[in-house]
């Protein structure tokens, strides 16, 4: 899934796009406020991190940009502040929850996967269609209870074909989502190559993924 992370300081933003990548993550970093409203505005992004203070405008101010735009990404805010006060303000400003500096990366992840996990975007603890089963929290994919090995690109296809079951899925917005690069794998056959592995390795599932004519793929099953 595709995340935003904008923070200005560089150590600190080095280590959350390292972190987010290394647990399945496809990570965009910006460094200031006004690169970020950017940036969402331009991306479908499954979740954000965003630091209070920026330069060009602070977190509050991304905030309630994107929210006036519409916008509803859900939205972790990270801060040194820490008084009741300044979390009422985030939230009411219209963050989805607030984490104060220092933090625990764990607690950060377990965070990005509560938001995840809300109502409003259709999702379960664990994904699943037929016999497919996907644990957001392991990463690990099994068919029939048994594990299937998936390569992070066909994973990521397929988290986010079982995120939007059951509607079709754009080739754009795969590209968007997986690639760390979407020009990478439009307007080439990448796409289908990836998506025809995870067919493959999902061969003795009940559950098919089917392409869409034109626009794009869905998953088919029980």
């Amino acid at each position: 899934m595709r995340v935003l992370v904008a923070e200005d300081d560089r150590s600190l933003r080095s280590v959350l796009e390292r972190g987010l990548k290394e647990n399945g993550y496809v990570v965009d970093t910006v460094a200031d406020g006004a690169e970020a409203v950017k940036w969402l505005r331009a991306y479908d992004y499954e979740v954000a991190v965003l630091d209070w203070r920026m330069p060009s405008l602070t977190g509050l101010e991304v905030i309630e940009a994107v929210r006036q735009a519409g916008l509803r990404t859900p939205i972790l805010m990270l801060t040194a502040r820490d008084t009741t006060a300044d979390r009422v303000a985030g939230l009411r400003t219209g963050a989805d929850d607030y984490l104060v500096k220092p933090f625990d990366f764990d607690e950060l992840l377990a965070r990005l996967e509560a938001l995840q996990r809300r109502p409003a975007l259709m999702v379960a603890p664990r994904l699943g269609l037929g016999s497919v089963v996907f644990d957001p929290a392991t990463r690990e994919v099994t068919v029939g209870g048994e594990p299937v090995a998936l390569t992070a690109t066909e994973l990521g296809i397929l988290e986010l074909l079982l995120r939007r079951f059951p509607s079709v899925v754009t080739r754009r917005t795969i590209a968007v989502q997986v690639w760390e690069d979407e020009a990478d794998a439009i307007g080439s056959n990448t796409i289908d190559v990836h998506v025809g592995r995870l067919r493959s390795k999902l061969g003795d599932s009940d559950v098919a993924v089917q392409a869409v004519r034109g626009t794009g793929y869905k998953l088919v099953g029980p």
